[in-house]
Protein backbone atom coordinates (compact mmCIF):
# COMPACT_ATOMS: atom_id res chain seq x y z
CA UNK A 1 0.00 0.00 0.00
CA UNK A 2 1.16 3.53 -0.72
CA UNK A 3 2.08 5.79 2.20
CA UNK A 4 0.20 8.67 0.57
CA UNK A 5 -2.72 8.46 -1.81
CA UNK A 6 -5.35 10.59 -3.56
CA UNK A 7 -8.92 9.47 -4.14
CA UNK A 8 -10.97 11.03 -6.95
CA UNK A 9 -14.60 10.54 -8.03
CA UNK A 10 -17.14 12.45 -10.14
CA UNK A 11 -18.55 15.44 -8.27
CA UNK A 12 -22.07 13.94 -8.49
CA UNK A 13 -23.24 10.34 -8.86
CA UNK A 14 -26.90 9.53 -9.52
CA UNK A 15 -27.50 5.79 -9.31
CA UNK A 16 -30.44 3.42 -9.11
CA UNK A 17 -33.58 2.68 -11.07
CA UNK A 18 -34.83 5.64 -13.14
CA UNK A 19 -31.73 7.73 -12.43
CA UNK A 20 -31.74 8.46 -16.18
CA UNK A 21 -34.60 10.90 -15.56
CA UNK A 22 -32.12 13.26 -13.85
CA UNK A 23 -30.25 14.05 -17.08
CA UNK A 24 -32.24 17.21 -17.83
CA UNK A 25 -31.74 18.72 -14.40
CA UNK A 26 -28.02 17.90 -14.36
CA UNK A 27 -27.49 19.36 -17.84
CA UNK A 28 -29.50 22.52 -17.09
CA UNK A 29 -27.26 23.18 -14.09
CA UNK A 30 -24.18 23.18 -16.34
CA UNK A 31 -25.04 24.65 -19.74
CA UNK A 32 -27.52 25.49 -22.47
CA UNK A 33 -26.88 23.12 -25.36
CA UNK A 34 -25.63 19.53 -25.15
CA UNK A 35 -23.87 17.25 -27.57
CA UNK A 36 -24.80 13.60 -27.03
CA UNK A 37 -21.96 11.19 -27.85
CA UNK A 38 -23.55 7.85 -28.60
CA UNK A 39 -24.02 5.16 -31.26
CA UNK A 40 -26.65 3.80 -33.61
CA UNK A 41 -27.60 0.98 -31.24
CA UNK A 42 -28.59 3.50 -28.58
CA UNK A 43 -30.61 5.35 -31.21
CA UNK A 44 -32.36 2.14 -32.29
CA UNK A 45 -33.22 1.27 -28.69
CA UNK A 46 -34.85 4.67 -28.24
CA UNK A 47 -32.43 5.86 -25.55
CA UNK A 48 -31.25 8.82 -27.64
CA UNK A 49 -34.74 10.19 -28.25
CA UNK A 50 -35.60 9.66 -24.59
CA UNK A 51 -32.50 11.57 -23.57
CA UNK A 52 -33.35 14.46 -25.89
CA UNK A 53 -36.91 14.56 -24.58
CA UNK A 54 -35.66 14.75 -21.00
CA UNK A 55 -33.30 17.56 -21.97
CA UNK A 56 -36.06 19.41 -23.81
CA UNK A 57 -38.22 19.40 -20.68
CA UNK A 58 -35.51 21.49 -19.03
CA UNK A 59 -35.17 23.71 -22.14
CA UNK A 60 -31.81 22.23 -23.11
CA UNK A 61 -31.17 21.94 -26.84
CA UNK A 62 -29.10 19.04 -28.12
CA UNK A 63 -27.08 17.76 -31.06
CA UNK A 64 -26.22 14.10 -31.56
CA UNK A 65 -23.03 12.37 -32.68
CA UNK A 66 -23.79 8.77 -33.69
CA UNK A 67 -20.39 7.91 -35.14
CA UNK A 68 -19.04 5.68 -32.36
CA UNK A 69 -19.04 2.21 -33.89
CA UNK A 70 -16.40 0.24 -32.00
CA UNK A 71 -13.43 0.88 -29.74
CA UNK A 72 -12.89 4.69 -29.59
CA UNK A 73 -10.46 6.22 -32.08
CA UNK A 74 -8.89 9.61 -32.66
CA UNK A 75 -11.09 9.91 -35.77
CA UNK A 76 -14.26 9.71 -33.67
CA UNK A 77 -12.82 12.41 -31.41
CA UNK A 78 -12.10 14.75 -34.32
CA UNK A 79 -15.52 14.21 -35.92
CA UNK A 80 -17.40 14.76 -32.67
CA UNK A 81 -15.31 17.82 -31.85
CA UNK A 82 -16.18 19.43 -35.19
CA UNK A 83 -19.89 18.84 -34.55
CA UNK A 84 -19.59 20.27 -31.04
CA UNK A 85 -18.00 23.44 -32.41
CA UNK A 86 -20.41 23.88 -35.30
CA UNK A 87 -23.41 23.42 -32.98
CA UNK A 88 -21.87 25.61 -30.27
CA UNK A 89 -22.51 23.06 -27.53
CA UNK A 90 -21.38 23.76 -23.98
CA UNK A 91 -22.26 20.44 -22.29
CA UNK A 92 -21.11 16.94 -23.24
CA UNK A 93 -23.29 13.90 -22.59
CA UNK A 94 -22.09 10.35 -23.18
CA UNK A 95 -24.74 7.68 -23.58
CA UNK A 96 -23.69 4.09 -24.16
CA UNK A 97 -20.79 1.80 -23.39
CA UNK A 98 -17.19 2.64 -22.60
CA UNK A 99 -16.40 3.65 -26.18
CA UNK A 100 -18.97 6.44 -26.10
CA UNK A 101 -17.84 7.59 -22.66
CA UNK A 102 -14.14 7.62 -23.56
CA UNK A 103 -14.81 9.56 -26.78
CA UNK A 104 -16.81 12.13 -24.81
CA UNK A 105 -14.04 12.51 -22.24
CA UNK A 106 -11.59 13.35 -24.99
CA UNK A 107 -13.73 16.00 -26.69
CA UNK A 108 -14.70 17.63 -23.37
CA UNK A 109 -11.00 18.24 -22.64
CA UNK A 110 -9.87 19.19 -26.16
CA UNK A 111 -12.78 21.58 -26.63
CA UNK A 112 -11.22 23.92 -24.06
CA UNK A 113 -7.54 22.95 -24.14
CA UNK A 114 -6.94 22.26 -27.83
CA UNK A 115 -4.44 19.99 -29.53
CA UNK A 116 -4.57 16.34 -30.59
CA UNK A 117 -5.77 13.78 -28.05
CA UNK A 118 -2.48 11.90 -28.32
CA UNK A 119 -0.67 14.99 -27.06
CA UNK A 120 -2.07 14.26 -23.60
CA UNK A 121 -0.65 10.74 -23.37
CA UNK A 122 2.03 10.27 -20.74
CA UNK A 123 1.32 13.75 -19.36
CA UNK A 124 3.27 15.28 -22.28
CA UNK A 125 0.55 17.92 -22.53
CA UNK A 126 -1.28 18.93 -19.38
CA UNK A 127 -4.83 20.25 -19.57
CA UNK A 128 -4.58 23.63 -17.90
CA UNK A 129 -8.19 24.76 -18.43
CA UNK A 130 -11.32 23.08 -17.06
CA UNK A 131 -13.00 20.81 -19.62
CA UNK A 132 -16.56 21.27 -20.76
CA UNK A 133 -19.00 19.71 -18.27
CA UNK A 134 -19.39 16.01 -19.00
CA UNK A 135 -22.38 13.92 -17.90
CA UNK A 136 -21.77 10.20 -18.35
CA UNK A 137 -24.59 7.66 -18.69
CA UNK A 138 -23.38 4.04 -19.03
CA UNK A 139 -25.76 1.51 -20.56
CA UNK A 140 -23.61 -1.53 -19.75
CA UNK A 141 -22.32 -2.79 -16.42
CA UNK A 142 -18.65 -3.18 -17.12
CA UNK A 143 -16.23 -0.43 -18.04
CA UNK A 144 -16.73 1.80 -15.00
CA UNK A 145 -15.56 4.64 -17.24
CA UNK A 146 -18.28 6.89 -15.85
CA UNK A 147 -16.17 7.15 -12.67
CA UNK A 148 -12.59 7.21 -13.99
CA UNK A 149 -10.14 9.94 -14.94
CA UNK A 150 -8.70 8.02 -17.88
CA UNK A 151 -9.64 7.56 -21.51
CA UNK A 152 -8.48 4.91 -23.97
CA UNK A 153 -8.27 6.18 -27.55
CA UNK A 154 -6.75 4.33 -30.52
CA UNK A 155 -4.22 6.23 -32.62
CA UNK A 156 -5.30 5.17 -36.11
CA UNK A 157 -1.93 6.07 -37.65
CA UNK A 158 0.04 3.45 -35.70
CA UNK A 159 -2.67 1.16 -34.25
CA UNK A 160 -1.72 1.93 -30.64
CA UNK A 161 -4.34 2.20 -27.93
CA UNK A 162 -3.40 5.32 -26.02
CA UNK A 163 -4.06 5.18 -22.29
CA UNK A 164 -4.46 8.83 -21.27
CA UNK A 165 -4.94 9.69 -17.61
CA UNK A 166 -5.33 13.12 -16.04
CA UNK A 167 -7.80 14.37 -13.41
CA UNK A 168 -9.60 16.54 -16.00
CA UNK A 169 -10.87 13.44 -17.82
CA UNK A 170 -13.12 12.54 -14.88
CA UNK A 171 -16.80 13.15 -15.78
CA UNK A 172 -18.53 15.78 -13.68
CA UNK A 173 -21.63 13.65 -13.30
CA UNK A 174 -22.28 9.92 -13.52
CA UNK A 175 -25.83 8.68 -14.03
CA UNK A 176 -25.97 4.93 -13.43
CA UNK A 177 -29.40 3.47 -14.15
CA UNK A 178 -29.53 -0.36 -14.13
CA UNK A 179 -32.70 -0.30 -16.24
CA UNK A 180 -30.61 0.90 -19.20
CA UNK A 181 -28.54 -2.29 -19.05
CA UNK A 182 -31.59 -4.54 -19.52
CA UNK A 183 -31.09 -4.21 -23.28
CA UNK A 184 -27.57 -5.70 -23.18
CA UNK A 185 -27.41 -9.06 -25.00
CA UNK A 186 -25.87 -12.10 -23.30
CA UNK A 187 -22.47 -11.76 -24.95
CA UNK A 188 -22.16 -8.10 -23.94
CA UNK A 189 -23.35 -8.87 -20.41
CA UNK A 190 -20.66 -11.56 -20.12
CA UNK A 191 -17.81 -9.50 -21.56
CA UNK A 192 -18.57 -6.30 -19.67
CA UNK A 193 -19.20 -8.26 -16.49
CA UNK A 194 -15.78 -9.93 -16.62
CA UNK A 195 -14.33 -6.53 -17.53
CA UNK A 196 -15.76 -5.08 -14.31
CA UNK A 197 -14.49 -8.07 -12.34
CA UNK A 198 -11.01 -7.60 -13.78
CA UNK A 199 -11.12 -3.93 -12.76
CA UNK A 200 -11.99 -4.83 -9.18
CA UNK A 201 -9.45 -7.65 -8.94
CA UNK A 202 -6.62 -5.62 -10.45
CA UNK A 203 -7.40 -2.65 -8.22
CA UNK A 204 -7.19 -4.95 -5.18
CA UNK A 205 -3.89 -6.60 -6.12
CA UNK A 206 -2.33 -3.42 -7.56
CA UNK A 207 0.87 -2.05 -6.06
CA UNK A 208 -1.01 1.27 -5.79
CA UNK A 209 -3.91 -0.13 -3.76
CA UNK A 210 -5.05 1.94 -0.79
CA UNK A 211 -7.69 1.51 1.94
CA UNK A 212 -10.38 3.45 0.03
CA UNK A 213 -9.86 1.42 -3.14
CA UNK A 214 -9.69 -1.84 -1.19
CA UNK A 215 -13.10 -1.18 0.33
CA UNK A 216 -14.71 -0.53 -3.05
CA UNK A 217 -12.87 -3.34 -4.85
CA UNK A 218 -13.96 -5.95 -2.31
CA UNK A 219 -17.56 -4.75 -2.38
CA UNK A 220 -17.48 -4.82 -6.18
CA UNK A 221 -16.12 -8.37 -6.35
CA UNK A 222 -18.83 -9.55 -3.98
CA UNK A 223 -21.62 -7.97 -6.03
CA UNK A 224 -20.29 -9.20 -9.37
CA UNK A 225 -19.61 -12.78 -8.21
CA UNK A 226 -23.14 -13.02 -6.78
CA UNK A 227 -25.00 -11.49 -9.72
CA UNK A 228 -23.13 -11.86 -13.02
CA UNK A 229 -24.32 -15.35 -13.89
CA UNK A 230 -27.91 -14.39 -13.02
CA UNK A 231 -27.74 -11.30 -15.23
CA UNK A 232 -26.23 -13.42 -18.02
CA UNK A 233 -28.76 -16.23 -17.81
CA UNK A 234 -31.79 -13.97 -17.29
CA UNK A 235 -31.28 -10.53 -18.76
CA UNK A 236 -34.57 -9.30 -17.28
CA UNK A 237 -33.40 -9.94 -13.71
CA UNK A 238 -33.51 -6.33 -12.51
CA UNK A 239 -31.99 -7.14 -9.12
CA UNK A 240 -28.99 -8.78 -10.79
CA UNK A 241 -28.66 -5.87 -13.22
CA UNK A 242 -28.79 -3.47 -10.29
CA UNK A 243 -26.02 -5.30 -8.43
CA UNK A 244 -23.90 -5.43 -11.59
CA UNK A 245 -24.36 -1.69 -12.25
CA UNK A 246 -23.31 -0.75 -8.73
CA UNK A 247 -20.48 -3.30 -8.78
CA UNK A 248 -19.17 -1.87 -12.04
CA UNK A 249 -19.39 1.68 -10.66
CA UNK A 250 -17.49 0.66 -7.52
CA UNK A 251 -14.85 -1.10 -9.61
CA UNK A 252 -14.42 2.04 -11.72
CA UNK A 253 -13.94 4.24 -8.67
CA UNK A 254 -11.49 1.69 -7.29
CA UNK A 255 -9.25 1.16 -10.29
CA UNK A 256 -9.06 4.80 -11.34
CA UNK A 257 -7.44 5.49 -7.97
CA UNK A 258 -5.43 2.27 -7.55
CA UNK A 259 -4.72 1.71 -11.25
CA UNK A 260 -5.08 -1.45 -13.30
CA UNK A 261 -2.27 -3.93 -13.90
CA UNK A 262 -0.98 -6.47 -16.39
CA UNK A 263 -4.34 -7.64 -17.80
CA UNK A 264 -5.15 -4.17 -19.08
CA UNK A 265 -1.63 -3.53 -20.29
CA UNK A 266 -1.82 -6.65 -22.47
CA UNK A 267 -5.44 -6.14 -23.43
CA UNK A 268 -5.10 -2.78 -25.17
CA UNK A 269 -2.77 -3.95 -27.99
CA UNK A 270 -5.13 -6.85 -28.77
CA UNK A 271 -7.98 -4.39 -29.13
CA UNK A 272 -5.95 -2.00 -31.27
CA UNK A 273 -4.56 -4.60 -33.68
CA UNK A 274 -7.38 -7.15 -33.84
CA UNK A 275 -10.39 -4.99 -32.93
CA UNK A 276 -11.45 -7.22 -30.06
CA UNK A 277 -13.80 -5.29 -27.74
CA UNK A 278 -12.09 -4.32 -24.51
CA UNK A 279 -14.29 -6.43 -22.25
CA UNK A 280 -13.64 -9.59 -24.24
CA UNK A 281 -9.87 -9.05 -24.48
CA UNK A 282 -9.67 -8.55 -20.70
CA UNK A 283 -11.70 -11.70 -20.13
CA UNK A 284 -9.46 -13.70 -22.48
CA UNK A 285 -6.39 -12.71 -20.46
CA UNK A 286 -7.58 -12.58 -16.85
CA UNK A 287 -7.22 -16.23 -15.71
CA UNK A 288 -3.78 -16.76 -17.25
CA UNK A 289 -2.45 -13.46 -15.90
CA UNK A 290 -3.75 -14.30 -12.41
CA UNK A 291 -1.94 -17.65 -12.60
CA UNK A 292 1.24 -15.77 -13.58
CA UNK A 293 0.86 -13.27 -10.71
CA UNK A 294 -0.48 -15.59 -8.00
CA UNK A 295 2.66 -16.30 -6.00
CA UNK A 296 3.26 -12.57 -5.54
CA UNK A 297 -0.21 -11.76 -4.16
CA UNK A 298 -1.30 -14.93 -2.35
CA UNK A 299 -2.94 -13.18 0.60
CA UNK A 300 -4.91 -10.77 -1.55
CA UNK A 301 -6.14 -13.50 -3.89
CA UNK A 302 -7.04 -15.58 -0.83
CA UNK A 303 -9.31 -12.71 0.27
CA UNK A 304 -11.04 -12.89 -3.11
CA UNK A 305 -11.37 -16.66 -2.97
CA UNK A 306 -13.83 -16.28 -0.10
CA UNK A 307 -16.32 -14.54 -2.37
CA UNK A 308 -16.42 -17.56 -4.65
CA UNK A 309 -16.51 -20.13 -1.85
CA UNK A 310 -17.50 -18.47 1.45
CA UNK A 311 -16.82 -21.50 3.66
CA UNK A 312 -13.03 -21.66 3.54
CA UNK A 313 -12.39 -22.18 7.24
CA UNK A 314 -9.20 -24.15 7.80
CA UNK A 315 -8.05 -23.56 4.23
CA UNK A 316 -4.57 -22.07 3.76
CA UNK A 317 -4.07 -18.78 1.94
CA UNK A 318 -2.39 -20.64 -0.92
CA UNK A 319 -5.37 -22.96 -1.31
CA UNK A 320 -7.81 -20.02 -1.12
CA UNK A 321 -5.78 -18.14 -3.76
CA UNK A 322 -5.89 -21.23 -5.99
CA UNK A 323 -9.68 -21.32 -5.55
CA UNK A 324 -9.93 -17.65 -6.61
CA UNK A 325 -7.98 -18.25 -9.82
CA UNK A 326 -9.80 -21.47 -10.67
CA UNK A 327 -13.16 -19.86 -9.94
CA UNK A 328 -12.42 -17.01 -12.36
CA UNK A 329 -11.50 -19.60 -14.96
CA UNK A 330 -14.75 -21.45 -14.29
CA UNK A 331 -16.78 -18.25 -14.54
CA UNK A 332 -15.27 -17.49 -17.96
CA UNK A 333 -16.15 -21.04 -19.00
CA UNK A 334 -19.75 -20.67 -17.80
CA UNK A 335 -20.12 -17.34 -19.63
CA UNK A 336 -18.81 -18.83 -22.89
CA UNK A 337 -15.84 -16.47 -23.10
CA UNK A 338 -13.76 -17.45 -26.16
CA UNK A 339 -9.99 -17.55 -26.23
CA UNK A 340 -8.10 -15.60 -28.89
CA UNK A 341 -8.15 -18.54 -31.27
CA UNK A 342 -11.87 -19.00 -30.72
CA UNK A 343 -12.46 -15.33 -31.48
CA UNK A 344 -11.08 -16.00 -34.95
CA UNK A 345 -7.67 -14.33 -34.74
CA UNK A 346 -5.30 -15.85 -37.29
CA UNK A 347 -2.42 -17.56 -35.49
CA UNK A 348 0.23 -16.52 -38.00
CA UNK A 349 -0.85 -12.87 -37.87
CA UNK A 350 -0.94 -13.03 -34.09
CA UNK A 351 2.60 -14.45 -33.91
CA UNK A 352 3.93 -11.69 -36.13
CA UNK A 353 2.83 -8.91 -33.78
CA UNK A 354 3.49 -10.49 -30.38
CA UNK A 355 6.73 -8.55 -29.94
CA UNK A 356 5.03 -5.24 -30.82
CA UNK A 357 2.15 -6.00 -28.46
CA UNK A 358 4.56 -6.72 -25.61
CA UNK A 359 6.38 -3.42 -26.24
CA UNK A 360 3.08 -1.52 -26.36
CA UNK A 361 1.84 -3.24 -23.20
CA UNK A 362 4.93 -2.21 -21.27
CA UNK A 363 4.77 1.33 -22.67
CA UNK A 364 1.27 1.76 -21.21
CA UNK A 365 2.72 1.62 -17.69
CA UNK A 366 0.02 -0.69 -16.35
CA UNK A 367 2.24 -3.80 -16.02
CA UNK A 368 4.43 -1.90 -13.51
CA UNK A 369 1.50 -1.94 -11.07
CA UNK A 370 1.22 -5.73 -11.20
CA UNK A 371 2.25 -7.74 -8.10
CA UNK A 372 4.70 -9.60 -10.32
CA UNK A 373 6.24 -7.15 -12.80
CA UNK A 374 6.83 -8.96 -16.08
CA UNK A 375 9.67 -8.72 -18.57
CA UNK A 376 9.00 -8.30 -22.27
CA UNK A 377 9.78 -11.98 -22.79
CA UNK A 378 7.32 -13.02 -20.07
CA UNK A 379 4.58 -10.94 -21.68
CA UNK A 380 5.32 -12.54 -25.04
CA UNK A 381 5.03 -15.98 -23.42
CA UNK A 382 1.72 -14.99 -21.80
CA UNK A 383 0.36 -13.92 -25.18
CA UNK A 384 1.35 -17.34 -26.53
CA UNK A 385 -0.41 -19.05 -23.61
CA UNK A 386 -3.57 -16.99 -23.96
CA UNK A 387 -3.97 -17.64 -27.68
CA UNK A 388 -5.32 -21.15 -27.13
CA UNK A 389 -5.96 -20.97 -23.36
CA UNK A 390 -8.63 -23.39 -22.19
CA UNK A 391 -11.23 -22.08 -19.76
CA UNK A 392 -12.71 -24.97 -17.81
CA UNK A 393 -14.67 -25.83 -14.72
CA UNK A 394 -12.36 -26.78 -11.85
CA UNK A 395 -15.32 -28.47 -10.21
CA UNK A 396 -15.85 -30.78 -13.17
CA UNK A 397 -12.12 -31.49 -13.36
CA UNK A 398 -11.90 -32.34 -9.65
CA UNK A 399 -14.87 -34.65 -9.96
Amino acid sequence: MQEYAVFRTPETINYGRNAFEKIGVEAAARGHKAIIITDKIMEKLGYVSECRDLLCKEEIESAVYLGVESEPTDQYVEEALQLLKSEQCDVVISLGGGSCIDTAKAIAVIATNGGYIGDYMGMKKLAELPPLPHISIPTTAGTGSEATDATIITNTSNNVKMMIKQPVFMPNVAIVDPLLSLSSPKSVTAATGIDALSHAIEAYISRKAQPMTDMLALSSVGKIVNSLKSAYENGDDVLAREEMSIGSLQAGMSFTNASVCLVHGMSRPIGALFHVPHGFSNAMLLPAVLEFSKEHCVKRLADLGKFFEPDLSGVSDKEAADIAVESVKELCFDLNIPNLEGWGINQSEFQQVISKMAVDALASGSPENNPRIPTKQEIEKLYQTCYSYQFSSHKSVSN
